[in-house]
């Protein structure tokens, strides 16, 4: 037990040292510096009843529309996780059955006709608005303890910086570099009964840019 607290301690120590660390992505960018336009839909649930099993599958997601108006055509490798209040953190597409992205899509077919798996997006975004892509980033279900979310998504500048780790070093005994990319950080806090996932109320916290 002792052991479990103090490794819980230690983690969160290092994310706040880490925290601290990071710098703000530059208020002016370089000259060679873009960053995408991005607008995005809250989180929402999706639960799949598979045949024969008596408790449902649920899956989060969101959906995030990029438009390239930075005069060029850019590079686009994006990684997005999920973090919880609890520590958890979950890769975007982890465990995500092909099914889901199919009734998601279906579910907005309307207002996204040409939705897509962040997957399938492709590793080049061209510029113009008719080039703006609709793309649908999918988390299983996580820590029902949680009382809030952080959703982190990367690739949409090319802005980066490199610092010193708090606390690894090398052999020389020098700190170990760290290499952070310009990421957008959405942030939400849950209410409601954990056990009734259909029912659990996501608010809106706001948006930040990040350097992680």
């Amino acid at each position: 037990m002792k052991s479990l607290v103090y490794g819980t301690l230690s983690l969160w120590l290092l994310m706040v040292c880490v925290s601290w660390a990071a710098p703000e992505p530059a208020i002016v960018p370089g000259p060679r510096d873009w960053t995408l336009v991005v607008t995005f839909e809250h989180p929402q649930l999706l639960s799949l009843q598979p045949r024969g099993v008596s408790t449902p599958t649920h899956f989060w997601y969101i959906i995030i529309t990029l438009t390239n108006k930075t005069n060029r055509d850019v590079d686009f490798y994006p990684n997005c996780e999920l973090m919880t209040d609890t520590f958890q953190i979950i890769p975007a597409g982890r465990a995500v059955p092909p099914i889901v992205f199919e009734r998601i899509k279906n579910r907005h077919k309307s207002k996204y006709p040409f939705l897509q798996p962040l997957e399938k997006a492709g590793n080049r975004i061209l510029q113009g608005q008719d080039n703006a892509k609709d793309l649908a980033i999918i988390w299983p279900d996580f820590d029902m303890r949680a009382k809030g979310i952080k959703i982190f998504i990367t690739g949409l500048s090319n802005e980066t910086v490199t610092v010193d780790h708090p606390v690894a070093k090398d052999a020389t005994g020098e700190p170990i570099k760290v290499y952070l990319r310009k990421t957008l950080e959405l942030d939400y806090s849950i209410s409601g009964d954990p056990a009734l996932r259909q029912s659990i109320n996501i608010d809106y916290n706001g948006k930040r840019w990040i350097m992680r």
